[in-house]
């Protein structure tokens, strides 16, 4: 089916890309304002890398010094990549005290003194805090912030270090008209005791009122402003978002927005750490799908933590990262609107953290449907530079060269290739009817219909055995995930929930199912930009699908194989327009 393709190169201005600075700035007992302190040492190892490399802070950057213990090649790419990435986002952010966000301190006078730190490897944020409460007509807290105008979306998963004095101590997401102790504001709260809640305060010295959330215990918080509304999601990982809104409440257009921790004890410090912290700012009202676009982060998720590395971020977009075969790059479309930059294909190298021009001949509208052969050494792409008004198949040397034309008929959207390299499995519209066909990689022959229901069949994949084509269809009414044999026989679904389910990648290892879940708010036919969807991951051998990632993306996020070589890593593409 028609979908969106492509925007400009990599001539990439990083927004909102977290940069501690060097690996950790702590800034223990400093009221509002106070400059910061020099950097401490590393206080961490990059989670779930398995303490792959130690890292020097130097005046001048960073650099890595060695291994904590032997690691296989992906890790090593991983861990020089991230070291790397400290580097370039130090250099394009500038020295911002606590990565994301400009300062920190006490709010309302604790007689203990907080702290804050930011680990620029693994890109956590450590909070201590003391304080009476965070209710009432006045609060005492730690928070760090930034200032923000406008409509955002913050997001984290939380964790309280260690068993806790009160039960109510808490910490989560905020947005405060002021640094005063009695400031109006609204936060996303979690309680010590499992309590989650939407907290408000409408005007200055008023009595702090609650929505209380359907989550309890919850770990992953999202705070959302839009105009005078205020959207609190809130899940146990690996759970849907329960949501609950604030119709109507006014901060002022400038204010404070930030992570913060209270622990409800004036004699007790408590400490927590904030994962995955992602500070977005959505596609503007009057947006205009396919001809406006905003900002693209490229990401890599650990599919076991589901702990997020953020590598790359730019303000002109691009989509759809493949992983290489042998782990050490991955390749992604630019798109947008500006029609001298998009549809260009990039190789992301991981090992030095660079971009680089994929040279793809005369193709050059490509769209967000290319993929690697298993053997890793050709690169089908679909593209629709040749004038005949619509996508067509092409096959092209991996490292680049002169395309081979493969489909004859347009509009055909490429998906993916048989183990054996022998054939080609796409989504094809034919007299306004969108079918998963195959055709011979060679064109050889004609191409292969292997579905025929009514209604919409796309983003077909063999299993890495070959037994199986996993695809998206609408024959049950939403978008849902089916699989059928490889000559088109025996279609059965494999998903049958609340969601449009897009895009089955399964693992090199055969053994899960990686898709995209828009909810019930997009037509089942469509998957547009600039949404709030999950990546949920399935078992092969059966069981309930369980959410991986919370994204604000949706086209372009994952349409493509994106698997690490060794079924331990997803790459992914999420979305924010410039923050400033």
């Amino acid at each position: 089916m028609p979908k969106a393709r492509a925007v400009a190169p990599d001539r990439a201005r990083l927004i909102s890309v977290p940069t501690g600075g060097v690996w950790d700035r702590t800034h223990a007992g400093r009221p509002v304002g106070a400059p910061p302190v020099r950097p401490h040492p590393p206080v961490g190892a990059p989670a779930g890398y398995d303490s792959l490399l130690s890292v020097i802070t130097k005046e001048d950057g960073v650099s890595v010094s060695g291994f904590a213990r032997p690691c296989s090649w992906l890790r090593l790419i991983l861990a020089v990549a991230l070291a790397l990435a400290l580097r370039c986002t130090l250099a394009a952010a500038g020295d911002r005290p606590l990565g994301q966000f400009d300062d920190h301190g006490d709010i309302g006078g604790p007689r203990l003194a907080g702290s804050a730190s930011y680990n620029g490897f693994s890109q956590d944020y450590t909070l201590a805090a003391a304080g009476v409460n965070l209710w009432g007509p006045r609060d005492e807290f730690h928070l760090v912030w930034t200032r923000l105008t406008g409509d955002f979306i913050l997001q984290a998963r939380v964790e309280l270090l260690g068993p806790g004095v009160e039960p109510h101590r808490k910490l989560g997401l905020m947005v405060r008209s002021t640094l005063d102790a009695d400031s109006p504001y609204a936060d996303a709260a979690a309680h010590g005791d499992g309590l989650t809640s939407l907290q408000y305060r409408r005007t200055k010295g008023a009595q702090t009122e609650e929505l209380q959330s359907a989550a309890k215990g919850a770990d992953v918080l999202e705070l959302e402003r839009k105009g005078r509304r205020f959207t609190l999601r809130a899940a146990r990982f690996g759970e849907p978002f329960a949501a609950s809104e604030l119709p109507d409440l006014e901060l002022g257009d400038e204010v404070y927005v930030g992570l913060f921790l209270c622990s409800h004890n004036p004699d007790v410090v408590e400490r927590a750490v904030f994962h995955d912290v992602r500070l977005t700012r959505p596609a503007p009202n009057g947006f205009v799908p396919y001809r406006d676009y905003i900002g693209s982060r490229l990401e890599i998720l650990d599919v076991e933590s589901g702990r997020r590395t953020l590598l790359r971020a730019s303000a002109q977009p691009f989509e759809a990262p493949n992983w290489t075969r042998d782990g050490s790059a991955l390749i992604y479309n630019t798109s947008g609107s500006d029609a001298a930059a998009r549809g260009r294909l990039y190789r992301f190298d991981l090992g030095t953290r660079q971009a680089t021009l994929l040279d793809s001949g005369f193709a050059v509208r490509n769209n967000n449907d290319h993929v690697l052969s298993f053997d890793g050494r050709q690169l089908g792409i679909s593209d629709q530079s040749q004038g005949d008004d619509g996508s067509a198949v092409y096959i092209l040397p991996a490292a680049g060269g002169t395309p081979r034309r493969v489909t004859p008929l347009v509009p055909s959207y490429l998906h993916g290739w048989s183990p054996d390299g022998k054939f080609l499995v796409f989504t094809g519209g034919r007299n306004d009817e969108y079918d998963v066909y195959k055709i011979a990689a060679d064109g050889s022959g004609p191409e292969i219909r292997l579905t025929d229901v009514k209604g919409l069949d796309d983003g077909p994949e063999y299993t890495p055995d070959g037994r199986l084509i996993y695809f998206n269809s609408t024959r049950s009414g939403r978008m849902q995930i089916w699989r059928m044999k490889p000559d088109g026989s025996e279609p059965e679904p494999v998903t049958n929930d609340e969601y449009n389910n897009w895009f089955p990648h399964p693992s090199p290892d055969g053994k899960w199912i990686a898709f995209v879940s828009f909810g019930q708010d997009v037509a089942p036919a469509d998957h547009p930009y600039y949404r709030h969807v999950y990546l949920r991951l399935l078992p092969v051998a059966g069981g309930a699908a369980r959410v991986i990632a919370y994204v604000y993306g949706g086209q372009g996020t994952i349409n493509v194989p994106s698997w690490s070589p060794d079924s331990r890593h997803l790459a992914f593409v999420s979305n924010s327009a410039d923050l400033r």
